[in-house]
């Protein structure tokens, strides 16, 4: 159901708010996007990561109001809070979880049912359109979010509704896989640097808006490292859904060569997004679990990496 048209409840993710006249300066230090690239019309992704360049949170973030609001895993909201609470103490903003005050709706091929809304979302990627008070995003792939106060989304989700099928959050997760859009959950908090999910590919992560927790580590990596463990996409035809931070194995070493990112169930077993060892993918030979676990098969990325386009951000 992933490549047809459907709607379904985002409800794996929160809402972090930052707000307050100081809100975006305060989180440009925090952050691995330039937030002086947002307006009302723009959106970005990005991520927050330790100072030794370890993302602790990955996010869709936008303008709201008089701050930001930054979509991220549920499970990594309230350690986020209490991580940006320690350095907001001198800033002019307020952090809260807003996670209930809002609906979010992921919608497949869904453009119709946004511009029955009055929401006429252009096809450029980390585009904002806006009616009222509702949101909506447009992902790199064609999908969009739709952001609703919790007031109206019942409302939001009925009209919706009459409109589209409603899938479940699987579907949407495999056209998340498929976009080959990795993300932090509290099981990988602090596993990956942004360039091991390709964030610097996504437009997650500027190198030209200057200082911000871990930011020496990423440019580094950027431009004089050679990075040994990236991001890519598999195919499981058997067996569970493997779970976020599971461990990937090779022959080619003893120990782990990987971990899974992302997995969603697919009609022949599942997709994923691992972040994996180069040499393991030359040969080819990855197994879940263990050496002699389920094997997996290399699928393509929709996209390529270019390290002279990510370094103009």
């Amino acid at each position: 159901m992933a490549d047809s048209a459907f709607f379904c409840p985002l409800t794996h993710e929160g809402l972090l708010a930052v707000r307050g006249v100081d809100a975006a300066k305060f989180l440009q230090g925090q952050v691995t996007c330039n937030l002086n690239y947002l307006d009302q019309a723009t959106s970005s992704l990005g991520a927050r990561c330790t100072p030794k360049g370890r993302m602790t949170s990955s996010f869709r973030i936008l303008i709201e109001g008089e701050g930001l609001l930054l979509a991220m895993a549920s499970d990594l909201i309230e350690t986020q809070l209490a991580d940006l609470k320690k350095y907001a103490v001198f800033s002019k903003s307020t952090l809260t979880d807003e996670s209930t005050d809002w609906a979010r709706f992921g919608l497949s091929k869904g453009d119709g049912a946004l511009l029955a809304l009055g929401l006429d979302l252009p096809h450029a990627t980390d585009s904002v359109a806006r009616e009222g008070k509702l949101i909506a995003v447009r992902l790199a792939d064609g999908r969009a979010e739709l952001w609703a106060p919790q007031a109206e989304a019942a409302t939001v989700e009925a009209r919706l509704a009459a409109q589209l099928p409603q899938a479940p959050l699987g579907a949407w997760l495999l056209a998340q896989v498929r976009a080959g859009v990795g993300q932090v959950f509290g099981a990988t908090r602090e596993m990956f640097i942004p360039q091991m999910i390709n964030l610097q590919a996504l437009g997650g992560v500027s190198f030209k808006k200057g200082c911000y927790t871990g930011q020496e580590i990423v440019a580094r990596m950027q431009y004089l490292g050679k990075l040994k463990r990236r991001l890519y996409r598999l195919a499981l035809p058997t067996g569970e859904l493997p779970q976020a931070g599971a461990e990937l194995f090779s022959p080619v070493h003893q120990s782990s060569v990987g971990e899974v990112v992302l997995a969603a169930p697919a009609t022949n077993g599942c997709e994923l997004l691992a972040v994996l060892q180069e040499d393991a993918v030359k040969d080819g030979r990855i197994h879940l679990g263990t050496a002699d676990g389920p094997a997996l098969s290399l699928l393509d990325l929709p996209y390529t990496l270019d390290a002279d386009r990510e370094i103009q951000r």
